[in-house]
């Protein structure tokens, strides 16, 4: 099992900015894909952003040029830099993770609970 926590949201207002932080935790397995998705009401859930083992990033229309994903030096410790807010990026925010057993190699997909960001004046 694979336990995702999420941190990182608030209150800030159009033009400002946020970090949100997601830690993994668990034993035996190995993170293929970390990334961050939201949902807002009434909507369905949508990718933000992601990132490989590897490296690689990837990152939807809406928020492209604004926000960032990184690893951090902790492993298995990714956050979203989140610059330029607007109204629309309102929504809870979800580290979602693709993760392999290293024991049977079966994948799963694990989610946290969510953090809420709300981008008002």
């Amino acid at each position: 099992q694979v336990q995702l926590v999420e941190s990182g949201g608030g209150l800030v207002q159009p033009g400002g900015s946020l970090r949100l932080s997601c830690a993994a935790s668990g034993s035996a397995f190995r993170i293929s894909v970390i990334g961050w998705y939201r949902q807002a009401p009434g909507s369905e859930r949508e990718l933000v952003a992601n990132m490989t083992a590897g490296g690689i990033t990837g990152y939807g229309d809406s928020v492209k040029g604004r926000f960032t994903i990184s690893r951090g030096n902790a492993k298995n410790t990714v956050y979203l830099q989140m610059n330029a807010l607007k109204p629309e990026d309102t929504a809870v925010y979800y580290c979602g993770a693709h993760a392999q057993s290293t024991i049977t190699w079966r994948g799963k997909d694990y989610w946290g609970r969510g953090t809420q960001v709300t981008v008002s004046s």
